[in-house]
């Protein structure tokens, strides 16, 4: 026994000695170099777009990006920069193309020194973000001032195409704002949770239309990979000066949640609802979108959406109120999308789309006078590309 002993040590002796002359020669693993403090970034944006109706107005009602028939279209293009360095944030979006001209079209009219009323969107279409801001780190640890125009927290849905599910946006997402300028801020509460709170110049306003102001407050839950949620208060007075409604406080509760169920499927489901007291009585609405993402194969995904938005309008001994979204009780869609992306940062998409509203809201290739919306339903077929960086 003592031989086998003996011998067991002498065999694993050179290995034991192999092993320490291996721990002794390996250098210690190079540290990640530190984050760049100015990073840039883009994309492109076109698509083609058919109307089934072929209206002669050559546009598709109440889609906001995606509206222009049988007509190639140049959508959108950024330059992105961003700087976060020393607790200083900062980013700037440019952009131009067909996006940018219904982006800001609810800015006000100003006279310029010929007299003549110019828009701010063509001031500020060019312009899709801009905010500055600080991490109050001695307060505490991720808590982040900032301030400028922002991109709406209001919804899942991005202003950029690749970050959706499908081409275009839902009806929620084209009726409620798609910006704020003003100040807010955000604080981590715990690895999961986040809470933000604002004071903006308006629902849609760069150039407030009015001596209010709009605040929210917006709590944010996630898993990451899994599962995440937002619930946010939004509320205001967004009626212009001098409307027949009043200084209206209108009231919003926005909520959505995003849920991957298994590596093929993800489901997605918003709900948003508000409320309006203003002189003439009580305007209200209630819209809600579900969508569910399959992907077929590593390069190729299949999106289902369905949307509806109702609306009430106030009225009474004044009169009517006026719509804050539609002009029609209801309106709802139901899209169909491929998304092919080949590559990490390219996608090309296919899109059919079914649109109907509570009366005649949409163009036909019949209407007279010409611009005079007579059909009910629209469905339209889009195929778009895109690339970003």
């Amino acid at each position: 026994m003592k031989r086998i002993a003996f011998a067991l040590l002498f065999a694993a002796g050179p290995a034991l000695a192999d092993s320490e002359e291996t721990e002794a020669v390996v250098e210690p693993a190079e540290s990640p170099e530190p984050p760049k403090p100015l990073t840039f970034g883009g994309y492109v944006e076109a698509y083609y777009g058919w109307n089934f109706a072929e209206p002669q107005t050559g546009l598709n009602n109440f889609r906001g990006f995606d509206n222009r028939h049988n007509s190639f279209t140049l959508s959108n293009v950024a330059l992105d920069a961003r700087y976060d360095k020393d607790d200083v944030t900062g980013r700037l979006t440019l952009q131009v193309g067909h996006t940018p001209s219904t982006y800001y079209s609810a800015e006000p009219k100003q006279a310029g020194a010929s007299g003549a009323n110019a828009s701010d969107a063509d001031l500020w279409k060019y312009v899709q973000q801009a905010h500055v801001g600080y991490r109050l780190n001695a307060v505490s640890e991720g808590f982040l001032l900032s301030a400028g125009v922002f991109l709406s927290p209001i919804g899942p849905e991005s202003m950029v195409v690749h970050d959706n599910w499908n081409w275009s946006r839902s009806n929620l997402f084209y009726g409620l704002p798609f910006y704020h300028m003003g100040a807010r801020a955000s604080l981590p509460l715990s690895e999961r949770w986040t809470a933000m709170a604002a004071v903006y110049n308006g629902w849609n306003s760069v150039v407030d239309n009015n001596d209010g102001k709009s605040v929210s407050l917006q709590f944010v839950y996630e898993e990451p990979q899994s599962f995440s949620a937002t619930l946010q208060y939004f509320a205001g007075n967004e009626r212009v000066r001098g409307a027949i409604e009043g200084p209206a406080w209108r009231h919003m509760i926005d909520a959505y949640a995003t849920w991957t169920v298994s590596n093929r499927v993800s489901l997605l489901s918003h709900g948003n609802a508000g409320f309006e007291p203003n002189r003439i009585g009580t305007s209200w609405w209630a819209a809600g979108a579900q969508s569910v993402r399959v992907e077929l194969s590593r390069t190729l995904y299949a999106s289902l959406r369905e949307d509806l938005f109702y609306e009430h309008t106030a009225f009474g001994d004044l009169g009517v109120a006026r719509p804050i979204f539609w002009p029609s009780e209801w309106v709802a869609s139901g899209t169909a999308t491929l998304d092919f992306r080949p590559k990490g940062q390219m996608s090309f998409m296919l899109e059919y789309r079914h649109d109907v509203a509570a009366s005649s809201r949409f163009f036909a290739a019949n209407d007279a006078p010409l611009g005079a919306a007579t059909a009910r339903t629209q469905d339209t077929l889009t195929a778009g590309a895109t690339a970003w960086f």
